[in-house]
Formats: C-alpha cells, sequence, structure tokens
C-alpha cells in the first residue's frame, strides 16, 4: 500500500497532471451489462442508475446507427409503458444525447399517469418545454404543462367548458395561444349503424386558448361537419363503448391561418376555417377532394404538418391488413388541380409496423425526424431518405411522439452528488446536474468543513452522471460545474464520502 498523500500533496499531483485523478465510464444498468451504443437491445428489468441520482429510473435507449450528418440539438421522447407492458423503468419526459444517454430526466409523479408530446415550443418569446401530463387510454384527461429554461413551471392549465384535455395535441401558436385536442363524449342517435337511439359518440373537438386566461377563443366540433358515413371504423357489436368514430390527434395551423386537422379514424386530413369551423376540403378517407396517386394513399395517419416548402407531411401508420410497413410521407398538393402526389417517403430499415401514434418533424436543412409511436424506435433522415441516426427502447416502452430541437438548460437546484470512500484514502465521487447543458468539466473540492474547501483537481463530464476517482484525507468533498469558458454554473452540497 502505496503513502498517503496530504490536501497539500494532492495539489501538487493535480496540477502536475491530476495523477491521483482518474475519470471512468457512465453508471451503468442494474445489470452486468453496462449501456453502450454498440450494446445489444435492452432487456426487461433494465433501467438507468445513478448513485446521485437513485431516485430516477429512466429506461436505456440504444443507438444502433451513430449520429452522423444530423441536425443540431438534443433528441426529446415522453417515454412510457405499452398497453399491457409491465416493465421497471419510470414513465417521464427525457431529453437525450446522441448517445442516447439522459440530460434531463422528469418522471411523472403518479404512476397512473403518462406523459406526452413532449417537445420544445417557444412561448413568449422564449424556448420553453411543453407536454401533457394526465391518465390515458384511448383518450387522454389531462393537462398541459409548460416549463422554463431552468426547468420551472410556467404555466400549467386544462381544457376549457368543461371539458378534459386530450394528449394527441398540445400547439403553442404564434399568438401565445394553446391549440389543443379534445374527445368529447355526446348521445346520438345510432341507430342507422345498427346502435342505440341514444348512443354515445365521441366527437373530435378543437379548443384555442389564451393560455395566460383560459379563455376559449375558438371551438370546433366534428360532428358539426363530418358524418358517421367518413368513418373507417364500425360501431362495437355490444354497443357498450363510446363510438369513437373521428379520432382526433393533430391539429397544425396551415399558412393561411386556417387549420389542418388529421383523423385517424377517417383517415383524412381536413382544411378548417378558424373563422366559420367550415371544411374548406378533405385530403385522403372516404370522401378526399384531392384525387391521390397511389403512392400517396395514406391510412390511420398522424400528425399532419404544412411545411415551409408547401408539402404536408404526416406519418402513414396504415393499417394491420395491409402488410405494409408504417412510413413518414411528404405530400405535394396541387390545390388548383385537386391532386395529391408523393413527393418523399421515409422507411424505416427494419421495416416497422406502428400501429399507433408517431410523428414526422421536418429539421432545419431538411432532414426529418421520426418517432415511431408504438414501434421503439427514433430515426434523423436526410431529406433523400437516408438513414442518419437511429436508436432504440427496449420493445415495452414506446413514445407517443419524438423531436430533435436545440436546447439550453440551467437547473436552478445545485448539482447532486454521491461519495464513498474506499482504501488508502480513496474516494469516487459521483457528479451529475439533471438537465444542465453547459457543463463541461467537474472541478473537485475538499477540504476540512463545509466552508473550507479547495480545488484539488478537475474532469471532463462524461454523460449524465460523471465517475471520479480521486485520494484525499479531508473529510469534506464537493463539485463544481463549469462551462466550456471555465465559468462556474453551480456546485454541489458538501458532503462526507460513505463509509
Amino acid at each position: 500500500m502505496g503513502p498517503k498523500l496530504t490536501r497539500r500533496d494532492f495539489v501538487k499531483a493535480a496540477g502536475a497532471g491530476g495523477a491521483w485523478l482518474a475519470l471512468f465510464g457512465l453508471a451503468g444498468c442494474e445489470s452486468d451489462a453496462s449501456v453502450r451504443a454498440s450494446t445489444p437491445p435492452a432487456r426487461v428489468g433494465q433501467t438507468w442508475a445513478f448513485r446521485s441520482r437513485p431516485d430516477l429510473a429512466p429506461p436505456p435507449v440504444e443507438v444502433t446507427t451513430p449520429a452522423r450528418g444530423t441536425a443540431q440539438g438534443y433528441v426529446l421522447a415522453a417515454a412510457k409503458n405499452g398497453p399491457g407492458e409491465e416493465y421497471p423503468a419510470q414513465d417521464g419526459t427525457m431529453i437525450l444525447d446522441n448517445e442516447g444517454r439522459p440530460v434531463w430526466f422528469r418522471p411523472v409523479a403518479d404512476e397512473a399517469k403518462d406523459a406526452m408530446d413532449f417537445r420544445v415550443q417557444r412561448y413568449r418569446g422564449e424556448p420553453v418545454l411543453t407536454w401533457w401530463e394526465g391518465v390515458h387510454g384511448g383518450f387522454g384527461r389531462g393537462e398541459y404543462l409548460i416549463f422554463d429554461g431552468s426547468y420551472r413551471e410556467v404555466a400549467r392549465f386544462g381544457a376549457g367548458n368543461g371539458y378534459e384535455g386530450d394528449h394527441h395535441e398540445f400547439l403553442i401558436t404564434d399568438r401565445d395561444t394553446a391549440l389543443i385536442g379534445i374527445y368529447g363524449k355526446t348521445r346520438r342517435d345510432l341507430s342507422s349503424l345498427g346502435g342505440r337511439t341514444d348512443g354515445v359518440v365521441l366527437e373530435g373537438v378543437v379548443q384555442e386558448i389564451d393560455i395566460g386566461t383560459g379563455e376559449v377563443l375558438f371551438e370546433w366540433h366534428s360532428l358539426d361537419h363530418v358524418g358517421f358515413d367518413e368513418s373507417l371504423y364500425e360501431l362495437s357489436p355490444d354497443d357498450e363503448d363510446a363510438f369513437d368514430y373521428f379520432h382526433i390527434n393533430s391539429i397544425e395551423v396551415d399558412g393561411d391561418e386556417n387549420l389542418l386537422v388529421s383523423a385517424r379514424r377517417t383517415s383524412a386530413v381536413y382544411k378548417i376555417d378558424r373563422e366559420t369551423g367550415e371544411v374548406i376540403w378533405r385530403l385522403g378517407g372516404e370522401k378526399s377532394d384531392f384525387e391521390m396517386e397511389e403512392d400517396a394513399r395514406f391510412a390511420y395517419q398522424h400528425d399532419a404538418r404544412r411545411q415551409s416548402d408547401g408539402t404536408i407531411t404526416l406519418f402513414d401508420n396504415r393499417g394491420e391488413s395491409m402488410d405494409e410497413p408504417s412510413r413518414g410521407v411528404a405530400l405535394e398538393l396541387d390545390e388548383e388541380a385537386m391532386t395529391a402526389t408523393l413527393a418523399r417517403e421515409y422507411t424505416h430499415p427494419g421495416g416497422s409496423f406502428a400501429i399507433f401514434q408517431g410523428n414526422v418533424q421536418v429539421l432545419p436543412g431538411g432532414n426529418a425526424f421520426i418517432g415511431w409511436g408504438s414501434a421503439p424506435y427514433l430515426s434523423e433522415f436526410s431529406r433523400d431518405g437516408e438513414l442518419l441516426f437511429d436508436a432504440r427502447f427496449p420493445d415495452e416502452v414506446e413514445s407517443y411522439r419524438a423531436y430533435r430541437s436545440p436546447w439550453k438548460g440551467l437547473p436552478k437546484d445545485r448539482p447532486d452528488i454521491a461519495v464513498e470512500s474506499g482504501p488508502a484514502d480513496r474516494v469516487t465521487l459521483y457528479a451529475s446536474w439533471n438537465g444542465a447543458t453547459e457543463v463541461a468539466v467537474w472541478e473537485v473540492l475538499a477540504g476540512p468543513g463545509p466552508d473550507g474547501l479547495e480545488a484539488v483537481g478537475s474532469a471532463p463530464r462524461k454523460g449524465f452522471e460523471t465517475t471520479i476517482a480521486l485520494r484525499t484525507e479531508e473529510p469534506y468533498v464537493a463539485a463544481r460545474a463549469k462551462d466550456r469558458s471555465g465559468r462556474v454554473l453551480g456546485i454541489s452540497e458538501a458532503v462526507r464520502p460513505r463509509r
């Protein structure tokens, strides 16, 4: 066993190259295998585990195609167990780097709830994180959340006029209003469909809400404009379930300020007059106003968006009986000739079929990021369809949508550390700061008390949790986070090593 080092000796060693300061890899999973981009898909029972944040247990993400030529930014997803699945990882909102490692994770507080549609938007001129949180079962009953760059809540609100807010859409407009979707229960005569004269129907409702006041500025009801004859679904034989004939799943502001509304169960996208609520045109479905070329046809779609080049993108789920993989598509519309043609498509190399959920995000520069919904993949493609990045959750985990976006976060709380002692004054420090995107270096401090700490060395940040080994006889240790310029961002509490 070598000689002991005093704090002064340690400082000398650190200044001479940090002979006693060693950086190790990421904390591993709760299994024998650590999480790396080259590892096989995660096994049931696996979660991320961090000594400095034992309260966090997000699901691992395996990167199967390393990022190259991708757009700037992090990957955002809201992990949740698939229907009927039991998996030990926590559900919640996740920001991930290109290696699939967590940057920020916020588990849902209630296991009965889910977080969905997690993304970066702008509110009052500032980038914010937004998502829906609530109880989900076909349609949602919950609230809409907005967090700022310090991860503090800016706003939380629900639907208006006595409705419950659904998870399928939460879009902040340039007016600082929110467009949300609702599944409204109402009664209708369903005898023509073989049902009751007072049957229960789920209609699609669009609300535009003033986020600051909660006032409902606009409300649209599908039953006022779209009949049962457009639905591709039949009434339940036992007539016990509400007839979900429309199934609204996205709302978009078109270039002329009117709205695009996607309905899964009619396999159609509707352009809605924002003033009168009238249907301007239908794209797809049983009553399409556009002549659809064969390869432009879609079914049971999600996430219809107008792009800057005039195309409309959507996630084409397709049906179980179609024997074709799901895909992302960009459709070229000629609104004079009323024709629709396929401009681009994006398919997963594994021939993935996503029966539910999914989205297509067009990125600056023309790449497309696709969340595969009920299939556990997150992918980025070039404009020409080349796969530039691919990652996956375990089979038991899914994300309703997924995005890539630039984000800068600086939490209001302090960095977290755990410190363990070993033989010969060896100490291992685990440092993390959930959501801090600008940390480049962890500086280690040691001293006789919390108020008498001195820097004894530093190590570059490595993933969510950085592991640093050192030797010191001092009873207190802390970690200080610095950015690339050396500016101090935050400092942890001083703690005694656990013996």
